[in-house]
């Protein structure tokens, strides 16, 4: 055979091919189609035996993962509880136990009993607070407070405390115990160590503080741009004056204000007067150099300390 009737045959045998198939296929639903009315009318019986037969692939949805939702713990914190039975109870006497203190000191502590003070004893504090709180095992703990009496005095209960798994009821368990205040703790070394003298910085600080305390002035031309301070209001004071400026950078004690973008720490103590008497205050202070000036650019509390930061 030449080869152009084998081409020939060969691209009219593709087609036929091609036709066969899609008959094939088309017979294949003929035959499933009356396979499933042929078990309709059979019954219900030969229905599941005709789907099961019929080449139908069903792949299930895969279920969707839970979300973990985790809700943090909430620390259980006896200080307040302590402080306040420590306050009902001494305020609370044997020989009344019906009076409100004594009845809240009960259903604080039901197993502690109630104080008898002398009628002319000093048993009522002026102030009752919270100072330590330490947690032991099984959801114990230690509250040290502090009863602050009128004359000055002052003495420390440690209060037995019993929390739940929640950290949401308290029960005190025992008697308060008179126990010695805490230790005063060691104070680190000031980072402040530069000695800054009466000059640029200190007049920038003093103004800033003035227009701050006593509302003389505007505090926003003293801040850096993008700082936002709010003055104290109403102001509180009368005058504010500067004694001492410390800094924390060799920088703040130039005669001259340094190159725009230097920027310093500084610690203000200042006197400052109203009508009921002279208060020193202390600020710590960031301030930053930009045209020839110091501005503020952050009123910060507490102390910088050597190695910390702020």
């Amino acid at each position: 055979m030449s080869p152009g009737k084998q081409a020939s045959q060969t691209e009219a045998a593709a087609p036929m091919a091609a036709g066969a198939r899609l008959e094939a296929m088309r017979r294949r639903v003929r035959l499933s189609r009356l396979a499933v009315l042929t078990a309709i009318a059979a019954g219900p019986i030969a229905l599941g035996v005709a789907i099961t037969s019929t080449p139908t692939t069903v792949q299930a949805a895969t279920p969707a993962k839970p979300t973990a939702v985790r809700t943090a713990a909430v620390a259980a914190d006896p200080g307040g509880y302590a402080q306040l039975f420590v306050s009902v109870w001494l305020r609370s006497s044997a020989d009344d136990a019906t009076s409100a203190q004594a009845r809240l000191a009960q259903s604080m502590a039901p197993d502690v009993e109630l104080p008898d003070p002398a009628s002319d004893a000093q048993s009522r504090p002026a102030s009752v607070t919270a100072v330590r709180t330490a947690q032991h095992t099984g959801g114990t703990w230690s509250v040290t407070v502090a009863a602050q009496y009128a004359d000055g005095s002052v003495r420390y209960y440690a209060v037995p405390v019993t929390a739940d798994a929640s950290g949401a009821s308290f029960t005190v368990t025992g008697a308060p115990g008179v126990v010695a205040g805490p230790a005063r703790a060691e104070v680190p070394k000031s980072a402040y160590g530069v000695t800054v003298p009466e000059g640029d910085l200190s007049s920038a600080v003093g103004e800033f503080l003035a227009a701050y305390l006593t509302g003389t002035g505007e505090v926003d031309r003293y801040l850096a741009p993008g700082v936002k301070l709010t003055a104290v209001s109403p102001a509180p004071y009368a005058t504010v004056t500067v004694q001492e400026v410390s800094a924390a950078e060799e920088a703040a004690a130039a005669e001259q204000v340094p190159a725009d973008g230097t920027t310093v720490r500084v610690r203000v103590q200042v006197e400052a007067l109203d009508d009921a008497g002279r208060w020193p205050l202390a600020y710590d202070v960031g301030l930053t150099a930009r045209s020839g000036r110091w501005e503020v650019a952050a009123l910060q509390s507490g102390t910088l300390q050597v190695g910390g930061a702020r």
